[in-house]
């Protein structure tokens, strides 16, 4: 923050309310819509600026410079000097860097426009998410906007759970705490006040009437004016030094990283064998540089950035259609990988409508004063209001409480928050008589309680009756119901209250509140479990309702473990709870985040679906961040993942999706790297025995070419039901298991072609063999080979795409989607015809004698069969295919 911005939020906090208005040309009753424009015209929106939109030029450079492009790039540079020699001599033109070149495009071409889609997709998804802010707008009043619509000096209300907009100065407070931990690294929230301060220091957050951007209101409320917003704020101050700063990549990120450069070193040792070999056996180095170069391209899977950005992008709008917004495109992998999901009760389990049940007496009579005293409290408080208030509210209007003749109304309030669990409205009658009424969770309320109410008198709570209240409350619980406790007492003498006030009350009886379980969530528990996420139900309710809505869902558990087991555990032993247990309540919000910790420790991938401020601490300790559209702002600022309805089938749909995402991606991955490997077998055993090269360097980056092509459909591809059952995450180790298992079998059939080709259908067509041809006869015998080489491996690598990409039998019990059939039967065809073709000989292709089709049918039939009875072979010792 400059200077100039410093002293003008040292003076905001040292002014008077009146002299600040005045600066800021508003009044108590807020800006008029004209006053709105001139502010934001002159500062602008309340946007930061270090989350810049990435340039086109920089989304290109990110597009064509990846590992794999770089290596083409220097392909194509040794096959320019190659080919320059060669054109010199008149026996070569400049195809092959132009094949080489074209396979970048192609693959930048296609992750920039990608690239492009997805940004605009998750821009456009994101932008259903708002977070809003409650602001005093002249004749409007108290309106609500998205918080990129304030301007300095409007005056806004804040409560518990909201993010502060800006940067504020605290015109009014009551029992204000707000964490502002992400600027100070304070981890205790600070109380904030409203009065005008007259501090020395030039260190704003030294001023506890001044509240920042990014911070986090934790209990009580507030009117504030802005001074800062966007860019000029402290929060935005700080994002810009950290514009620049590394980013943590996550469990993705990673994966792809370090299979990309397994790859690149299987590239770097092997290739080199390939042109020592072909050097040595053929005596022309230039030709076995040019065709050692045309080897790695072909070795290159260019086409990884671009397969994994598709999915990315496809998976996100996928989700989006079934309410599911993503923040961040490289959590969808981590969503789909989920095997541990930590949820609250209230609204994920439960149908989240609160039904006032009964309002009892301490003797557990229904009794109307009971449901009077819970009015006051509920429509009198300015904090967050919760579901039970409502509930109260309008079961006060269903009985019809006669509520006008006492007129009563709002004297001070002390607001809920999550430590005291209860919350105390002070109201004053007609007559002048100030009572104090708390409501809150039975054992933090007895706390405070002294006296009870019986029979319109008032004595001391004895031992057997607080224990004959207990057993009341926890026969309620039993029955799944929600149970609050009631108090007040006459406190005529106070001008203001504070927590301290919450002491020797009367208890004049208990709310139970009923929030039935939803319809079809046993079911959807049911299904979670059988796609292999296990459930951990966190709450800070108590143990007794939320153990009953547990096992009414189907929700298995072995124990329950409570906040205060926790307090006494260290973090082994935790790390031991967490497997066993399924239950864990009555929980603090640090408490919560030490659960997540110990899941993640013990190797779990978690999701935490949180909508509360009290979520915010576990959604960050988890690898995936699950919110809601109607959460409080922190809630959803933490989240990577937003549902537009808490709901776990919504859930549930999101991690199929993100499943189906990395199948996709793996699938290229695993079968691009064994076909490379086998072709890389085939190559050297060729290389070895062959009088001349295996193949042409065009030809083979024309078969890379078009297999690529073949490759692009695999994002949309199906994927059996029962592979997404199963959570999986990352696993370099299973890649290389799969490259030396499936990869040697098509150089067995690779193989056999050349043995076949050179010593039986080449002779036959051409009337001799090799060695007793004329110059011109072996040119043609070499062309006939590199058709029939060629034609084999488009067959067999297009084809083993439809065995590797299930592990069930292909074409039988597992088809491929539409665009995969259409795509590699597109690629056959033309494979096929084109020896017979001016391009085909133009690339050193020659017609083949009708034997050669019966030969390479039953090759690729005896290739599939083998590849069908080794994946089967490999599941069974590695547990899976993909």
């Amino acid at each position: 923050m400059s200077v100039e911005k410093i002293s003008d939020i040292i003076f905001a906090a040292k002014a008077p309310q009146d002299v600040l208005l005045k600066k800021y040309k508003n009044t108590v009753d807020g800006y008029n819509k004209r006053r709105v424009k001139i502010q934001r015209n002159k500062y602008g929106l309340n946007l930061i600026s270090y989350k810049k939109k990435i340039s086109v030029f920089k989304r290109l450079f990110d597009s064509f410079v990846n590992p794999f492009n770089i290596v083409l790039l220097a392909l194509a540079f040794v096959s320019l000097f190659t080919d320059v020699y060669m054109a010199a001599k008149g026996a070569e033109n400049f195809t092959s860097v132009i094949i080489v070149m074209s396979m970048v495009l192609l693959s930048g071409g296609i992750s920039f426009t990608q690239e492009g889609k997805s940004n605009k997709a998750v821009e456009k998804l994101t932008n259903m998410v708002k977070t809003n802010i409650t602001v005093k707008r002249g004749k409007l009043g108290k309106i609500d906007i998205s918080i990129e619509e304030l301007v300095v000096g409007d005056i806004v209300y804040l409560t518990a759970g909201d993010m502060v907009p800006a940067d504020v100065r605290i015109l009014s407070a009551k029992d204000l705490f707000i964490s502002q931990s992400s600027l100070t690294g304070e981890s205790a929230p600070v109380e904030k006040f409203g009065d005008a301060l007259s501090n020395e220091s030039t260190n704003p957050l030294e001023y506890n009437n001044l509240a920042f951007m990014g911070s986090n209101v934790v209990s009580g409320s507030a009117a504030a004016v802005v001074v800062s917003i966007g860019a000029k704020t402290m929060f935005g101050g700080i994002a810009k030094q950290l514009d620049n700063s590394n980013k943590v990549k996550n469990n993705f990120e990673i994966g792809i990283n370090s299979i990309s450069w397994l790859l690149i070193r299987f590239i770097l040792v092997m290739v080199p064998i390939v042109l020592f070999v072909n050097g040595f056996t053929k005596g022309d180095w230039l030709e076995a540089t040019l065709f050692a170069v045309s080897v790695a391209v072909g070795l290159t899977p260019e086409m990884l950035p671009m397969i994994v950005s598709t999915n990315l992008a496809k998976g996100a709008l996928l989700m989006s259609k079934k309410k599911v917004i993503v923040k961040k495109l490289s959590a969808i992998q981590n969503f789909g990988a989920m095997d541990v999901l930590c949820t609250d009760k209230t609204g994920t389990l439960t149908l989240d409508k609160i039904i006032l049940e009964y309002h009892l007496n301490v003797d557990g009579k229904e009794d109307k004063d009971v449901l009077f005293y819970a009015f006051l409290n509920s429509f009198h408080q300015t904090g967050l209001k919760n579901l039970m208030d409502i509930s109260i509210i309008e079961h006060a209007a269903e009985e019809k409480l006669d509520i006008e003749k006492n007129s009563y109304k709002k004297f001070d309030e002390i607001p809920f928050d999550f430590n005291r669990r209860r919350m105390s409205v002070a109201v004053e009658d007609k007559n002048g008589n100030v009572k104090l009424i708390t409501k809150g969770a039975m054992e933090e309320m007895l706390q405070v309680c002294s006296y009870v109410q019986r029979n319109e008198t008032v004595e001391p709570i004895s031992k057997e009756l607080r224990n004959e209240i207990i057993k009341t409350a926890k026969s309620l619980n039993t029955k799944g119901m929600r149970v609050l406790a009631l108090a007040y007492k006459q406190e005529n003498d106070k001008k203001t209250f504070s927590e301290k006030d919450e002491s020797d009350m009367i208890l004049i009886g208990y709310l139970a509140f009923l929030d039935p379980p939803k319809e079809d969530v046993t079911h959807i528990i049911k299904a979670l479990y059988e796609y292999g996420v296990n459930i951990k139900v966190l709450t800070g309710d108590n143990e007794f309702v939320t153990s009953f809505i547990c096992q009414e869902v189907g929700i298995k558990n072995a124990c329950i473990t409570l906040g205060s087991d926790i307090e006494k555990m260290n973090d082994q032993e935790l790390r031991d709870d967490v497997e066993k247990c399924s239950i864990f309540a009555k929980l603090s919000p640090a408490q919560k985040a030490r659960v997540v910790q110990a899941l993640r420790d013990n190797g779990h991938v978690v999701g935490f679906m949180g909508d509360g401020i009290n979520d915010a601490v576990a959604m960050k300790a988890a690898d995936v961040a699950i919110s809601v559209n109607n959460a409080v702002d922190i809630a959803k600022e933490s989240a990577n993942i937003i549902l537009l309805e808490k709901d776990l089938k919504v859930l549930g749909n999101g991690i199929i999706e993100g499943r189906k995402t990395y199948a996709n991606t793996i699938k290229y991955i695993k079968m691009t790297a064994s076909s490379n490997f086998g072709n890389m077998f085939s190559v050297l055993i060729a290389s070895a025995f062959l009088p001349f090269l295996p193949m042409m360097p065009l030809q083979i980056l024309l078969l890379n070419l078009m297999y690529d092509i073949s490759c692009m459909a695999i994002p949309w591809d199906n994927v059996d039901k029962e592979y997404l059952k199963k959570p999986r995450k990352w696993d370099t180790s299973s890649i290389k298991n799969f490259m030396f298992w499936i990869g040697p079998t098509s150089s067995i059939f690779d193989i056999t072609t050349y043995f076949i080709m050179f010593y039986c259908i080449c002779p036959m067509a051409l009337g001799g063999n090799y060695a007793t041809l004329s110059a011109e006869a072996q040119l043609t015998f070499a062309m006939m080979f590199h058709t029939g080489w060629f034609l084999e491996s488009i067959w067999s690598q297009t084809l083993v795409i439809h065995t590797l990409r299930t592990e069930r039998f292909p074409f039988i019990k597992s088809w491929a989607s539409w665009p995969v059939i259409l795509i590699t039967s597109l690629s056959i065809i033309v494979g096929t015809i084109l020896p017979y073709s001016e391009l085909g000989r133009s690339l050193g292709m020659v017609p083949l004698p009708d034997m050669y089709f019966y030969v390479l049918a039953v090759t690729i039939l005896l290739y599939l069969i083998l590849v069908t009875l080794l994946k089967k072979i490999f599941v069974k010792k590695y547990g899976e295919l993909l």
